[in-house]
């Protein structure tokens, strides 16, 4: 699946709801790949991911990568 397809057919959550872009970007996350790593596929800098994952942080209440892909893996986004 594409990003751009990722983007359009992301759920919307209804608790502390994340745009589709940072659902794009929790769904990346994970332990093997910097955020260099995803802002290269995403075509954005890095600055742009580390500022989208603060806010999906900051949205979904937890402060590290791994509560971040866990709490993905229980809303049930894919990882891309």
């Amino acid at each position: 699946m594409s990003i751009i397809e990722l983007e359009r057919t992301a759920p919307v959550l209804s608790v502390n709801p994340l745009t589709r872009r940072e659902q794009v970007v929790l769904s990346n996350l994970s332990e093997d790949v910097t955020l260099e790593q995803i802002a290269t596929k995403l075509f954005v800098t890095r600055n742009t991911v580390k500022s989208q994952v603060r806010s999906v942080y900051r949205k979904i209440g937890v402060s590290t990568r791994a509560d971040a892909v866990a709490w993905a893996r229980q809303a049930g986004l894919r990882a891309s």
